[in-house]
């Protein structure tokens, strides 16, 4: 198991170390949320998610367990430990050779950390969000991060900030093992080539990805630095595999384009940190076009952070109410945007939203969805609907 703990990067680089394992031969599991499109998309074998029968079979078996514990009077398991159990469960049965395991939430106390010896625990970008749960400063949010490190078994960090370093370099103390360091500060020569992402990086020359966002050079490196790590621990990954499961590696809902001309995007950016990262991705290969953005949140997030860094870079703002408890209505993200941009029309779905920024675009504009994951799914599916830029009207 590589066990994989961060606030941003961790679903990138779960993906991409599975398309690289992938390439070696192995068969591979990963275990990701929280999911985008699709239920069964939180667990996939070999790049493929777990059927519906597959999924009902495995959760009757963890329910005739949970059943067993409420009998001797143990107490229930949330759901997501449920979810967790029915990963292992599935893994096992699929004779998976090695799992990606992803975090759902911080590290030390989440149901994945059950795991007693994983091959390598990988620490990508620590920032602030889900604070209410995991503390209120990069000091006590990496700390529950770093409680997926394991005695003995060695540790992948993301060029962490000073004060995450500190608490990275403690608990590898206290475990009795080493920690290295990703290297992004090595990243060189980082441009866009024929729809990919082409950098150098440590001698390295011309790393490809196929994921898009400026960001994932700094994720690419972190997952090339664990799978460098495992060599010699029952693992011979070539350079020319590592390549080719970079470039291979998917992972939709990162600045994932639907389509182009005009481009229709969409990104799962939802704290300040992804938010910052989004902004070099625009200012690195789209300076010469028309920025439109449609915009929903969550009400607990940094939302005033994120778009005083990215309304600066937009012609105007769509704002939504995602379909969550958890949403920020369209209102309060109106009047919030406001501060920032003298532009900002609020939209009562996402068909609407995607209509008025249609209205306004040409063959140079990109129009970017970003925000909350939860809305993404039917935005993606409202984007691919677009037959030509005047769909809508015909509509």
């Amino acid at each position: 198991i590589i066990h994989v703990a961060g606030t941003n990067g961790k679903g990138s680089v779960c993906a991409m170390l599975e398309s690289i394992f992938r390439m070696e031969g192995l068969c591979t599991g990963r275990y990701s949320s929280p999911q985008v499109f699709s239920y069964e998309e939180t667990y996939l074998c070999n790049g493929t998610p777990i059927s519906e029968e597959e999924l009902a079979a495995v959760l009757e078996e963890v329910a005739k367990a949970v059943t067993r514990m409420e009998e001797k009077g143990m107490e229930s398991p949330t759901i997501f430990e449920i979810e967790t159990a029915a990963a292992f469960l599935w893994f096992y049965q699929k004779k998976c050779q090695v799992v990606v395991l992803e975090t759902g939430l911080g590290g030390r106390m989440d149901a994945t950390n059950i795991i007693k010896k994983p091959l390598c625990s990988v620490i990508t970008s620590v920032s602030m969000d889900h604070m209410a749960f995991l503390g209120n400063s990069l000091t006590e949010i990496a700390r529950e991060k770093a409680g997926i490190i394991k005695k003995g078994c060695p540790v992948v960090a993301s060029s962490p900030k000073t004060e995450v370093l500190k608490v990275l370099e403690e608990e590898c103390q206290r475990q009795d093992t080493r920690l290295a360091l990703s290297g992004a500060d090595k990243i060189e020569n980082l441009h866009y080539q024929e729809d990919m992402l082409v950098f150098d990086w440590d001698g390295m020359k011309e790393i490809k990805l196929s994921l898009l966002g400026a960001y994932q050079a700094e994720n690419a490196v972190c997952a090339i630095k664990a799978v460098q790590c495992l060599n010699g621990h029952g693992f011979c990954t070539s350079e020319e595999t590592i390549r080719l499961g970079l470039r291979k590696a998917r992972w939709p809902g990162r600045f994932e384009i639907i389509r182009k001309h005009p481009y229709l995007v969409i990104d799962g950016a939802h704290n300040h940190a992804a938010a910052e990262n989004l902004c070099r991705t625009l200012k690195m290969g789209f300076t010469n076009y028309k920025i439109l953005y449609i915009i929903g949140v969550f009400a607990d997030k940094e939302y005033e952070k994120m778009l005083q860094c990215m309304l600066p870079l937009a012609e105007k703002a769509i704002v939504l109410t995602p379909d969550n408890p958890r949403a920020l209505p369209g209102c309060l993200l109106k009047k919030a945007a406001e501060k920032y941009h003298k532009n900002v029309q609020e939209a009562v779905s996402c068909r609407e939203a995607l209509a008025i920024a249609l209205e306004e675009a040409d063959e140079r504009t990109l129009v970017l969805a970003f925000g909350s994951l939860s809305y993404l799914g039917e935005m993606k599916k409202e984007m691919q609907e677009v037959k030509d830029l005047w769909w809508i009207k015909r509509k």
